[in-house]
């Protein structure tokens, strides 16, 4: 009898506890202050008041990494996204009287309730950071794969998610030769699976073959034992997907139909209308935003550029129809002939600048208004560029079968694309995002598309 699994919880499940306790605790706070000293202010006569401060605090601490894994398990990180949000939340709060109470007559209360609610998110937000994010929280994992795919799987989820552990691997092949040398995971005899499961807490197997022919035949049938037990038996891309956000197109083969029923959304007629006026009115409120700035770039451009101030470029649209696009320019002139790098010396000082800020896009909203691209979509690429890179990367030219935007899932989740192995990793954002398109993916590219312009992470 195999034993009962010990606690984990999966990414989604954190990040719902994250919202939660951050509602709870501020609430909690708030309640005792106003019970044990009696402070008025927080006795919020109205329950749209208690809303509102929710929403702040999840909105801008979306906004301010909160809910980034990564660094919510950073107590370094913590303390300086939760001030961020506390100090935002309280001035938004302040300053939306339509929204929020009218301002106290005791500005004391003002002091109290920005330390109410940035000691009730410290002391939630470390107690989670010591005490959910250890090892005694972690999933342990089996894998079930042929020896030369060790390594590269192992790392391909564990650097993810730490808090998925795979514990040991087991060869998918009829090969029971001698054990397999590796620094990542140890390797586990056929004959001995249910007691390693046993012994190390398994909760979970995964398997990276996609063909049940490639399994050894008493592996199989092992596997099916187990399954009865309970135990959860997954496929590698189902986990790689669910756990990184990407499409693993090099894990696909030719297979392509199985992994890209892409999302409801793209032929959904609500969806896209609702879509396409709202990248109507951002694309208005953007340009009346470019004008004011125009004053302030064209001189920053005649100091720090020497040079034109706007550029177009041909770009392959939805469908692979080629369009102009219209840019700030960044680089020298003439400098269009390759990749550009992060740290490309063709960038101008101004340039670099308005890239960090992503001002030099702003112009793009003219391609917005024309129907050439959306806000939210994969970014355009040159049609050289385009032929270039499909011929070595299967799959590319998918991207296509949606508009291109002016940010993105890949742009939010990873740098610059220098060399061909990284615009695979961009591809595989770019096909996450057209197979699961939603209202809710287009709001989170939206709150980290504003982090990486807060925080100068621009490319």
């Amino acid at each position: 009898m195999l034993q009962k699994n010990k606690m984990h919880f999966e990414i989604s499940e954190r990040k719902i506890l994250l919202h939660l306790f951050d509602t709870v605790s501020i609430l909690t706070v708030l309640y005792v202050l106003h019970e044990l000293f009696n402070f008025q202010y927080f006795a919020f006569k109205n329950i749209q008041y208690y809303a509102v401060l929710v929403i702040y605090v999840n909105v801008f601490g979306a906004i301010f990494e909160m809910y980034n894994l990564q660094v919510a398990s950073n107590q370094l990180q913590i303390l300086r996204s939760v001030m961020l949000t506390t100090t935002t939340t309280v001035l938004f709060y302040l300053f939306t009287p339509v929204f929020s109470p009218e301002l106290p007559k005791q500005r004391l209360s003002i002091v109290i309730l920005y330390l109410a609610i940035l000691f009730s998110l410290l002391c939630w937000r470390f107690f989670y950071a010591y005490f959910l994010t250890s090892n005694r929280f972690a999933q342990n994992v089996l894998l079930i794969c042929n020896r030369n795919q060790v390594e590269e799987l192992v790392r391909g989820l564990e650097n993810v998610d730490p808090h998925y552990k795979i514990v040991g691997f087991v060869d998918s092949g009829s090969n029971d030769g001698h054990n397999f040398e590796s620094n990542y995971v140890v390797e586990i005899k056929k004959q001995d699976i249910k007691s390693f499961i046993q012994k190390h807490n398994v909760s979970e197997i995964v398997i990276s073959s996609q063909k049940t022919a490639d399994i050894a035949p008493d592996l199989y049938q092992q596997l099916l034992q187990i399954l009865e037990t309970g135990k959860i038996i997954r496929e590698y891309t189902q986990v790689y997907e669910s756990k990184t956000q990407r499409i693993p197109v090099h894990y696909i083969s030719m297979d392509f139909y199985r992994f890209f029923p892409f999302s409801r959304s793209n032929n959904n007629k609500l969806y896209l209308l609702l879509v396409r006026f709202l990248d109507f009115i951002l694309s208005l409120a953007g340009l009346l935003f470019c004008i004011v700035l125009i004053p302030i770039i064209f001189i920053g451009n005649c100091i720090g550029n020497r040079g034109v101030l706007f550029y177009t470029q041909e770009r392959v649209g939805k469908n692979g129809v080629v369009f102009e696009i219209y840019k700030f320019r960044t680089m020298v002139e003439n400098s269009e002939l390759a990749f550009a790098t992060c740290n490309d010396k063709r960038i101008t000082p101004f340039g670099k600048f308005m890239r960090k800020t992503r001002i030099d896009e702003f112009p793009q909203f003219i391609n917005i208004l024309k129907g050439d691209m959306a806000v939210i979509g994969p970014r355009p690429e040159r049609p050289f560029f385009v032929k270039e890179i499909a011929e070595i990367m299967p799959f590319y030219e998918t991207r296509h079968v949606i508009k291109p935007g002016l940010t993105g899932w890949a742009q939010v989740n990873y740098s610059y694309g220098e060399s061909i192995e990284e615009s695979l990793i961009k591809l595989q954002y770019d096909l996450y995002y057209i197979k699961h398109r939603s209202i809710f993916l287009d709001l989170s590219i939206t709150f980290k598309t504003f982090t990486t312009i807060l925080f100068y992470r621009g490319q």
